[in-house]
Protein backbone atom coordinates (compact mmCIF):
# COMPACT_ATOMS: atom_id res chain seq x y z
CA UNK A 1 0.00 0.00 0.00
CA UNK A 2 1.23 3.25 -0.52
CA UNK A 3 2.07 5.67 2.31
CA UNK A 4 0.90 8.89 2.53
CA UNK A 5 4.10 11.73 2.05
CA UNK A 6 3.22 14.89 2.69
CA UNK A 7 -0.42 15.40 2.55
CA UNK A 8 -0.87 15.72 6.09
CA UNK A 9 -1.95 19.29 6.48
CA UNK A 10 -5.00 18.75 3.53
CA UNK A 11 -8.81 18.83 4.38
CA UNK A 12 -11.07 16.42 2.38
CA UNK A 13 -14.53 17.67 2.82
CA UNK A 14 -17.03 14.73 2.38
CA UNK A 15 -20.40 15.19 1.28
CA UNK A 16 -23.26 12.63 1.07
CA UNK A 17 -21.08 10.45 3.95
CA UNK A 18 -23.04 7.37 5.70
CA UNK A 19 -22.09 5.62 8.38
CA UNK A 20 -20.08 2.91 6.38
CA UNK A 21 -18.06 5.84 4.68
CA UNK A 22 -16.41 7.15 7.91
CA UNK A 23 -15.78 3.41 9.15
CA UNK A 24 -14.18 2.70 5.87
CA UNK A 25 -11.97 6.21 5.39
CA UNK A 26 -11.17 7.18 8.82
CA UNK A 27 -9.63 3.19 8.34
CA UNK A 28 -7.71 3.68 5.56
CA UNK A 29 -6.90 7.35 6.15
CA UNK A 30 -3.94 6.01 8.95
CA UNK A 31 -1.83 5.53 5.96
CA UNK A 32 -2.00 9.07 4.81
CA UNK A 33 -3.22 10.73 7.19
CA UNK A 34 -5.51 13.39 5.88
CA UNK A 35 -7.89 15.77 7.97
CA UNK A 36 -11.64 14.81 7.14
CA UNK A 37 -14.66 16.36 7.38
CA UNK A 38 -17.91 14.11 7.23
CA UNK A 39 -20.94 15.89 5.60
CA UNK A 40 -23.99 14.01 5.91
CA UNK A 41 -26.04 16.33 3.66
CA UNK A 42 -25.84 16.53 -0.59
CA UNK A 43 -23.11 18.69 -2.01
CA UNK A 44 -25.43 21.41 -4.14
CA UNK A 45 -25.24 25.60 -4.03
CA UNK A 46 -26.38 25.71 -0.40
CA UNK A 47 -24.38 23.64 1.15
CA UNK A 48 -20.88 24.64 -0.14
CA UNK A 49 -21.03 26.98 2.82
CA UNK A 50 -20.20 24.36 4.95
CA UNK A 51 -16.90 23.65 3.69
CA UNK A 52 -13.38 25.10 5.96
CA UNK A 53 -10.14 25.26 5.21
CA UNK A 54 -10.65 22.22 2.45
CA UNK A 55 -8.50 22.01 -0.24
CA UNK A 56 -10.36 18.56 -1.82
CA UNK A 57 -14.04 17.34 -1.70
CA UNK A 58 -15.34 13.80 -2.20
CA UNK A 59 -18.33 13.22 -3.73
CA UNK A 60 -20.96 10.88 -4.48
CA UNK A 61 -23.48 10.35 -7.60
CA UNK A 62 -25.91 12.11 -6.44
CA UNK A 63 -23.97 14.70 -5.32
CA UNK A 64 -24.65 18.23 -7.25
CA UNK A 65 -21.40 19.52 -8.96
CA UNK A 66 -22.96 21.99 -11.70
CA UNK A 67 -21.06 24.92 -13.12
CA UNK A 68 -22.37 27.02 -10.22
CA UNK A 69 -21.08 24.87 -7.51
CA UNK A 70 -17.73 24.65 -8.83
CA UNK A 71 -17.26 28.33 -9.39
CA UNK A 72 -18.11 28.48 -5.17
CA UNK A 73 -15.62 26.00 -5.01
CA UNK A 74 -12.83 27.53 -6.76
CA UNK A 75 -14.05 30.67 -4.79
CA UNK A 76 -13.27 28.46 -1.57
CA UNK A 77 -9.59 27.54 -3.05
CA UNK A 78 -10.96 23.80 -3.44
CA UNK A 79 -8.53 22.13 -5.88
CA UNK A 80 -9.45 18.92 -6.43
CA UNK A 81 -12.89 17.27 -6.65
CA UNK A 82 -12.41 13.57 -5.96
CA UNK A 83 -14.83 11.09 -6.73
CA UNK A 84 -15.73 8.04 -4.66
CA UNK A 85 -17.52 6.48 -7.57
CA UNK A 86 -16.97 5.55 -11.10
CA UNK A 87 -19.80 7.54 -12.99
CA UNK A 88 -19.32 11.01 -13.25
CA UNK A 89 -22.42 12.44 -15.43
CA UNK A 90 -23.26 14.49 -11.86
CA UNK A 91 -20.37 16.73 -12.31
CA UNK A 92 -19.58 19.66 -15.12
CA UNK A 93 -16.32 18.65 -16.30
CA UNK A 94 -15.88 21.52 -18.81
CA UNK A 95 -16.64 23.95 -15.71
CA UNK A 96 -14.01 22.05 -13.44
CA UNK A 97 -11.66 23.10 -16.08
CA UNK A 98 -12.62 26.30 -16.69
CA UNK A 99 -11.97 27.10 -12.73
CA UNK A 100 -8.70 25.04 -12.69
CA UNK A 101 -10.01 21.79 -10.08
CA UNK A 102 -8.79 18.66 -11.05
CA UNK A 103 -11.20 15.85 -10.92
CA UNK A 104 -10.94 12.22 -10.40
CA UNK A 105 -12.57 9.10 -9.81
CA UNK A 106 -12.51 5.11 -8.69
CA UNK A 107 -13.04 3.88 -12.27
CA UNK A 108 -12.95 0.23 -11.08
CA UNK A 109 -13.45 -0.95 -7.81
CA UNK A 110 -15.41 -4.34 -7.67
CA UNK A 111 -16.80 -5.11 -10.95
CA UNK A 112 -17.81 -8.25 -8.99
CA UNK A 113 -19.95 -6.65 -6.42
CA UNK A 114 -22.49 -4.74 -9.41
CA UNK A 115 -22.17 -7.78 -11.66
CA UNK A 116 -23.24 -10.72 -8.72
CA UNK A 117 -25.88 -7.95 -7.49
CA UNK A 118 -27.50 -7.78 -11.02
CA UNK A 119 -27.25 -11.77 -11.01
CA UNK A 120 -28.50 -11.79 -7.66
CA UNK A 121 -31.99 -9.70 -9.20
CA UNK A 122 -32.50 -11.89 -12.11
CA UNK A 123 -32.45 -15.00 -10.02
CA UNK A 124 -34.75 -13.48 -7.21
CA UNK A 125 -37.14 -11.97 -9.49
CA UNK A 126 -37.14 -15.03 -11.51
CA UNK A 127 -37.19 -17.60 -8.74
CA UNK A 128 -39.29 -15.16 -6.39
CA UNK A 129 -37.28 -16.26 -3.62
CA UNK A 130 -38.47 -12.83 -1.88
CA UNK A 131 -41.77 -13.71 -1.54
CA UNK A 132 -41.18 -17.17 -1.01
CA UNK A 133 -38.97 -16.32 2.39
CA UNK A 134 -42.32 -14.19 3.55
CA UNK A 135 -44.62 -16.72 2.68
CA UNK A 136 -42.72 -19.54 4.44
CA UNK A 137 -42.47 -17.57 7.90
CA UNK A 138 -46.60 -16.96 7.80
CA UNK A 139 -46.13 -20.66 7.81
CA UNK A 140 -47.37 -20.54 4.14
CA UNK A 141 -45.81 -23.31 2.19
CA UNK A 142 -47.65 -23.41 -1.02
CA UNK A 143 -45.82 -23.10 -4.26
CA UNK A 144 -48.62 -21.71 -6.71
CA UNK A 145 -47.69 -18.09 -7.51
CA UNK A 146 -43.54 -19.10 -7.62
CA UNK A 147 -43.61 -20.79 -10.66
CA UNK A 148 -39.75 -19.90 -11.97
CA UNK A 149 -38.18 -20.72 -15.37
CA UNK A 150 -34.57 -22.46 -16.25
CA UNK A 151 -31.69 -19.51 -16.58
CA UNK A 152 -29.67 -22.75 -18.78
CA UNK A 153 -30.21 -21.90 -22.15
CA UNK A 154 -31.78 -18.31 -22.15
CA UNK A 155 -30.96 -15.48 -23.67
CA UNK A 156 -28.98 -12.61 -21.89
CA UNK A 157 -28.06 -8.97 -24.04
CA UNK A 158 -25.57 -6.94 -22.08
CA UNK A 159 -25.40 -3.44 -22.77
CA UNK A 160 -21.99 -1.86 -21.96
CA UNK A 161 -18.90 -4.12 -21.74
CA UNK A 162 -16.79 -2.30 -19.48
CA UNK A 163 -15.09 -4.18 -16.28
CA UNK A 164 -18.84 -4.71 -14.90
CA UNK A 165 -20.83 -6.01 -17.99
CA UNK A 166 -17.70 -8.38 -18.91
CA UNK A 167 -17.74 -9.96 -14.92
CA UNK A 168 -21.57 -9.79 -15.59
CA UNK A 169 -20.86 -11.39 -19.02
CA UNK A 170 -18.70 -14.42 -17.03
CA UNK A 171 -21.75 -14.89 -14.83
CA UNK A 172 -24.65 -15.30 -17.26
CA UNK A 173 -22.03 -17.73 -19.13
CA UNK A 174 -21.24 -19.96 -16.08
CA UNK A 175 -25.29 -20.62 -15.78
CA UNK A 176 -25.07 -21.94 -19.36
CA UNK A 177 -26.90 -18.72 -20.89
CA UNK A 178 -26.21 -17.76 -25.12
CA UNK A 179 -25.13 -13.99 -24.32
CA UNK A 180 -24.85 -11.42 -26.42
CA UNK A 181 -23.18 -8.20 -26.08
CA UNK A 182 -23.74 -4.85 -27.49
CA UNK A 183 -20.87 -1.77 -26.84
CA UNK A 184 -19.14 0.94 -29.25
CA UNK A 185 -15.83 -1.08 -28.41
CA UNK A 186 -16.16 -4.88 -29.02
CA UNK A 187 -14.18 -6.67 -26.61
CA UNK A 188 -11.88 -9.43 -28.12
CA UNK A 189 -11.53 -11.77 -24.69
CA UNK A 190 -14.95 -11.78 -23.94
CA UNK A 191 -15.33 -12.95 -27.82
CA UNK A 192 -13.10 -15.47 -26.98
CA UNK A 193 -15.14 -16.82 -24.23
CA UNK A 194 -18.25 -17.43 -26.35
CA UNK A 195 -19.97 -13.76 -25.97
CA UNK A 196 -21.88 -12.60 -29.21
CA UNK A 197 -21.07 -8.71 -30.14
CA UNK A 198 -24.41 -7.82 -32.05
CA UNK A 199 -26.04 -4.97 -32.83
CA UNK A 200 -28.14 -2.89 -30.37
CA UNK A 201 -31.89 -3.79 -31.75
CA UNK A 202 -30.74 -7.43 -31.82
CA UNK A 203 -30.26 -6.84 -28.19
CA UNK A 204 -33.69 -5.84 -27.85
CA UNK A 205 -35.37 -8.20 -30.56
CA UNK A 206 -33.37 -11.45 -28.90
CA UNK A 207 -32.58 -11.67 -25.32
CA UNK A 208 -35.15 -12.93 -23.11
CA UNK A 209 -32.92 -10.87 -20.28
CA UNK A 210 -31.64 -7.43 -20.61
CA UNK A 211 -28.71 -6.13 -18.22
CA UNK A 212 -27.93 -2.66 -18.40
CA UNK A 213 -24.35 -2.17 -17.37
CA UNK A 214 -23.31 0.88 -19.38
CA UNK A 215 -22.55 4.95 -18.28
CA UNK A 216 -24.88 7.33 -18.92
CA UNK A 217 -24.14 10.67 -21.29
CA UNK A 218 -25.96 11.46 -24.27
CA UNK A 219 -25.98 8.42 -26.45
CA UNK A 220 -27.74 6.30 -23.29
CA UNK A 221 -29.83 8.62 -21.84
CA UNK A 222 -33.08 6.52 -22.03
CA UNK A 223 -31.97 3.65 -24.27
CA UNK A 224 -34.58 1.67 -22.67
CA UNK A 225 -37.97 3.83 -23.95
CA UNK A 226 -41.22 3.01 -25.65
CA UNK A 227 -39.65 2.15 -29.06
CA UNK A 228 -36.91 0.00 -28.00
CA UNK A 229 -39.73 -1.86 -25.66
CA UNK A 230 -41.83 -2.59 -28.60
CA UNK A 231 -38.57 -4.49 -30.26
CA UNK A 232 -38.42 -6.63 -27.27
CA UNK A 233 -39.59 -10.17 -26.55
CA UNK A 234 -42.89 -10.48 -24.83
CA UNK A 235 -42.15 -11.29 -21.17
CA UNK A 236 -38.82 -10.01 -21.24
CA UNK A 237 -36.90 -9.16 -18.02
CA UNK A 238 -34.90 -5.84 -17.80
CA UNK A 239 -31.72 -5.32 -14.82
CA UNK A 240 -30.23 -2.36 -14.09
CA UNK A 241 -27.35 -1.68 -12.02
CA UNK A 242 -26.31 0.70 -13.92
CA UNK A 243 -27.40 4.70 -13.85
CA UNK A 244 -31.23 5.59 -13.43
CA UNK A 245 -30.95 7.81 -16.14
CA UNK A 246 -30.64 4.46 -18.67
CA UNK A 247 -34.72 4.05 -18.44
CA UNK A 248 -37.43 5.92 -19.84
CA UNK A 249 -39.46 5.36 -16.15
CA UNK A 250 -42.45 5.88 -17.74
CA UNK A 251 -42.74 3.86 -20.58
CA UNK A 252 -41.41 1.27 -18.58
CA UNK A 253 -44.33 1.52 -16.36
CA UNK A 254 -46.88 1.25 -19.58
CA UNK A 255 -44.65 -2.01 -20.23
CA UNK A 256 -45.23 -3.90 -17.30
CA UNK A 257 -48.68 -2.50 -17.46
CA UNK A 258 -49.37 -4.39 -20.75
CA UNK A 259 -47.37 -7.42 -19.61
CA UNK A 260 -44.66 -6.95 -22.60
CA UNK A 261 -42.05 -6.69 -19.39
CA UNK A 262 -42.46 -9.35 -17.30
CA UNK A 263 -39.73 -8.74 -14.62
CA UNK A 264 -37.88 -5.24 -14.10
CA UNK A 265 -35.29 -4.93 -11.35
CA UNK A 266 -33.77 -1.60 -10.67
CA UNK A 267 -31.08 -0.91 -7.92
CA UNK A 268 -30.55 2.46 -9.93
CA UNK A 269 -33.26 5.20 -10.34
CA UNK A 270 -33.85 8.37 -12.47
CA UNK A 271 -34.90 10.75 -9.53
CA UNK A 272 -33.09 8.19 -6.72
CA UNK A 273 -31.27 11.39 -5.70
CA UNK A 274 -34.67 12.41 -3.64
CA UNK A 275 -35.07 8.86 -2.38
CA UNK A 276 -31.95 6.87 -1.76
CA UNK A 277 -29.63 6.44 0.80
CA UNK A 278 -32.18 7.61 3.48
CA UNK A 279 -34.82 6.22 5.66
CA UNK A 280 -37.97 7.49 4.49
CA UNK A 281 -40.12 4.92 6.14
CA UNK A 282 -42.19 7.74 8.30
CA UNK A 283 -42.40 9.55 5.68
CA UNK A 284 -45.16 9.85 2.42
CA UNK A 285 -43.09 9.72 -0.61
CA UNK A 286 -44.12 12.34 -3.37
CA UNK A 287 -42.90 10.50 -6.42
CA UNK A 288 -45.57 9.26 -8.18
CA UNK A 289 -43.50 6.58 -10.63
CA UNK A 290 -41.41 4.89 -8.03
CA UNK A 291 -44.92 4.25 -6.06
CA UNK A 292 -45.74 2.70 -9.11
CA UNK A 293 -43.19 1.20 -9.30
CA UNK A 294 -43.17 -0.40 -6.20
CA UNK A 295 -46.63 -1.77 -6.55
CA UNK A 296 -46.12 -4.10 -9.10
CA UNK A 297 -45.47 -7.59 -7.74
CA UNK A 298 -42.85 -8.53 -10.52
CA UNK A 299 -41.06 -5.51 -9.95
CA UNK A 300 -37.98 -5.81 -7.48
CA UNK A 301 -36.26 -2.43 -6.28
CA UNK A 302 -32.96 -2.27 -4.22
CA UNK A 303 -31.41 1.33 -3.32
CA UNK A 304 -28.41 1.95 -5.18
CA UNK A 305 -26.53 -1.30 -3.02
CA UNK A 306 -25.10 -3.29 -6.32
CA UNK A 307 -21.28 -1.71 -4.74
CA UNK A 308 -22.23 -2.55 -0.97
CA UNK A 309 -19.22 -5.17 -0.34
CA UNK A 310 -16.52 -4.77 1.93
CA UNK A 311 -14.12 -5.50 -0.92
CA UNK A 312 -15.47 -2.53 -2.64
CA UNK A 313 -15.89 -0.10 0.01
CA UNK A 314 -12.22 -0.93 0.82
CA UNK A 315 -10.91 -0.22 -2.86
CA UNK A 316 -13.21 2.90 -2.91
CA UNK A 317 -11.24 4.52 0.16
CA UNK A 318 -8.10 3.59 -1.20
CA UNK A 319 -8.19 4.40 -4.51
CA UNK A 320 -9.69 7.72 -3.50
CA UNK A 321 -6.80 8.50 -1.15
CA UNK A 322 -4.69 7.24 -3.41
CA UNK A 323 -6.00 9.79 -6.71
CA UNK A 324 -5.77 12.97 -4.15
CA UNK A 325 -2.21 12.20 -2.91
CA UNK A 326 -1.15 11.49 -6.63
CA UNK A 327 -2.16 14.46 -7.57
CA UNK A 328 -1.26 16.40 -4.77
CA UNK A 329 2.17 15.26 -4.70
CA UNK A 330 2.80 14.44 -8.34
CA UNK A 331 -0.25 16.78 -10.31
CA UNK A 332 -0.70 13.37 -12.34
CA UNK A 333 -2.25 9.74 -11.64
CA UNK A 334 -0.92 7.26 -12.91
CA UNK A 335 -4.52 4.88 -14.14
CA UNK A 336 -5.17 7.68 -16.65
CA UNK A 337 -9.16 6.30 -16.53
CA UNK A 338 -9.30 7.98 -12.74
CA UNK A 339 -8.28 11.70 -13.89
CA UNK A 340 -10.94 12.92 -15.71
CA UNK A 341 -9.76 16.84 -15.65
Amino acid sequence: MNTAGNVENHKIAFFSTQPYDKVFFNKYNTDFKFNLDFYETQLNPQTVVLIENASIVCVFVNDIVNEQVIKQLADKNIKIIALRCAGFNNVDLEAAKKYGIKVCRVPAYSPQAVAEHAMAMILTLNRKTHKAYNRVREQNFSLNGLLGFDLFGKTVGIIGTGNIGKAFAKIALGFGCKVLAYDIVQNEEMRHDGVSFVGLEEIFKSSDIISLHCPLNDQTKHVINKTSISFMKDNVMIINTSRGGLIETSSVIEGLKEGKIAYLGIDVYEQEEKLFFRDLSADIIQDDNIQRLMSFPNVLVTAHQAFFTNEALTQIALVTFNNIKSLLIENDIENKAALLV
